[in-house]
């Protein structure tokens, strides 16, 4: 087979514990260098923390694996300086299509709306995210990544977990006051632990099959039910950086997983579809069936799940990986409260609350997106051909029709850190929701969400910021020296605020469109980017009490 990419191989080192024959301790132990993991190490180191990153393997994963990132993960991984090359090498994408039989069903755009800095998705193998990820950990001198080290025991107590860690040199132990585990699907510590994970196993196959070839297809997420190529089955393409195409073929239950990878099986089904006079290669094909499940909760003690250990789903909607690293973005500001002493162990019972609901949710668009693209019965199938049909001229059946909900990220409005509305809003930046992106002028991004860090914000609007008084300047930037720092962002159409807060020009009125802005308008932001509170005046001691809330501290503070 082609292989378009090399593959990198990462020098193991005799790790310390091991050559001076001693046991070692670190704050946090991480243990999976896949998208996930890596994340979760980028965003602790870079705030401050100590971190060692461990994994079994040497290399980045083999095959393209996860293809497409939303356009939530993508703000994520620009936060933590990662997003830029992964848009650059990948392929942006907005509008998918869907085909039944012959014809286009109808098509939809992810993101209508003007004025975002990230497309809905972007396609790239996954072998090049984790890439990008490793050469930024390294650019961190507090985290620290070992390869070929793997974990095979852990033991845990109310004060610590303790690792043993076998490499090439011998074994070696760890303690760690933070064992976050994102060691994949399989979770060997999951299993260690004893902890279970529920849901259901999907009585279907699916082929993939990476192949290289040049077309002029648009950069679309296309989906067929029942196309002349593949009767009675699904197909689905997607286009990948370096002319590496992504297709899916629907296979049912009785297909033999380990003939329907030999070439001579694949190439045809290829060739029916593409035609016999179009050249490619094949470079990775894999037959995979899928699960949806997740554990019943997600902290655990000292051990913390996120990803893939934590959750599964079907890859129809791309919630796989968009979802694992959702999770280190709720996670991480969290457990560097409770590191740095800001806040009680508890604020983790939060995460596991708020992501246990995103993965709900995911299950469920994912469960439904199964149960519509591979019925289990003649009458579900004929339900389904049906609205197909309907599909194509009636825009009531267009809802109906599920070839894989996208990754969107969860609106966490019923969270218990949120602090209510006790002023009258309208729009969809309510307490819990993903803060939207706006074009400004004052970021060095230019865009809303990159003058947002992983601290907690406050946004305050005013129309021109060099009318902010002396006294209410000072006001808003004394809250960056509180025990849990707000930095103050001033919001306005012109002017500069004095006092050194950081303003951001609504050079298009988008904010103020997006947020229902009124002057005197303020928004307390997590560190995570959603929406923590809002009021329509500023009020120091309400800011304060929001942030306790928000970070667990309310009971203390009460």
């Amino acid at each position: 087979m082609l292989s378009t990419y090399t593959y990198p191989k990462f020098e193991y080192v005799c790790p310390p514990e091991v050559a001076e024959q001693r046991s070692g301790h670190y704050p946090v132990v991480i243990v999976g260098a896949g998208p996930v993991g890596l994340s979760m190490a980028i965003d602790l180191a870079a705030q401050g923390q100590q971190v060692l990153l461990l994994d079994n393997d040497d290399t980045v994963s083999i095959g393209s694996r996860g293809v497409c990132y939303a356009k939530r993960t993508l703000e994520v991984l620009d936060r933590l300086n990662c997003g830029a090359p992964a848009v650059e090498k990948g392929v942006s994408w907005n509008v998918g299509r869907t085909f039944f039989g012959d014809g286009e069903v109808f098509n939809f755009n992810l993101c209508p709306q003007e004025g975002h800095q990230r497309p809905g998705m972007v396609n790239l193998q996954q072998y090049y995210l984790e890439d990008y990820l490793v050469a930024r950990a390294r650019q961190l001198p507090n985290l620290e990544m070992r390869f070929k080290n793997n974990v095979i025991s852990v033991e845990q107590d109310d004060a610590q977990a303790t690792v043993r860690v076998e490499t090439p040199d011998g074994a070696y132990t760890l303690t760690t006051d933070w064992l976050v585990a994102a060691d994949g699907a399989r979770s060997p510590i999951r299993t260690m632990l004893g902890l279970d994970i529920e849901g259901k196993i999907f009585m279907d196959r699916f082929l993939i099959a990476d192949v290289v070839m040049k077309a002029d297809y648009p950069a679309e997420r296309w989906f067929w039910f029942d196309p002349p190529f593949h009767r009675n089955q699904s197909v689905l393409l997607h286009k990948q950086a370096d002319n590496v195409w992504r297709i899916d073929f629907q296979l049912g239950w009785d297909a033999d997983p380990e003939a329907e990878k030999k070439p001579e099986n694949v190439i045809p089904r290829i060739q029916a579809m593409l035609g016999d006079e179009r050249e490619f290669e094949l470079e990775w094909v894999s037959v995979y069936t899928f699960q949806c499940r997740r554990m019943g909760r997600f902290n655990h003690n000292r051990v913390l799940f996120v990803g893939d250990a934590a959750h599964q789903v079907s890859p129809f909607g791309a919630r796989g990986a968009n979802s694992g690293i959702q999770d280190t973005d709720n996670l991480a500001w969290k457990l560097k409260l409770v590191l740095d002493g800001k806040a009680p162990a508890a604020l983790l019972d939060s995460y596991s609350a708020e992501r246990c609901y995103a993965a709900d949710e995911n299950i469920m668009n994912s469960t439904r997106s199964t149960d519509f693209i591979t019925p289990k019965s003649n009458v579900s199938k004929a339900f389904r051909n049906a609205v197909l049909e309907l599909a194509q001229d009636y825009p009531f059946a267009r809802a109906l029709v599920n070839s894989g909900r996208l990754s969107v990220p969860s609106w966490l409005v019923d969270s218990p850190l949120n602090t209510p509305d006790s002023d009258a809003f309208t729009g969809n930046m309510v307490p819990g929701a993903p803060m939207d992106d706006a074009p400004v002028s004052g970021s060095r991004t230019g865009w809303l969400l990159g003058a947002m860090d992983t601290r907690f914000q406050l946004l305050y609007y005013v129309e021109d910021a060099s009318q902010i008084s002396a006294a209410q300047a000072q006001a808003l930037a004394a809250l960056a020296h509180d025990r849990i720092g707000v930095q103050a962002v001033v919001v306005a159409k012109t002017g500069a605020a004095p006092h050194g807060l950081l303003t951001l020009l609504d050079t298009q009125g988008s904010i103020a469109q997006r947020y229902d802005l009124q002057p005197g308008t303020c928004y307390l932001l997590r560190p995570d980017q959603h929406v923590a509170a809002r009021w329509r005046s500023f009020d120091a001691a309400r800011v304060r009490a929001a942030v306790a809330r928000a970070t667990g501290n309310a009971a203390a503070s009460a």
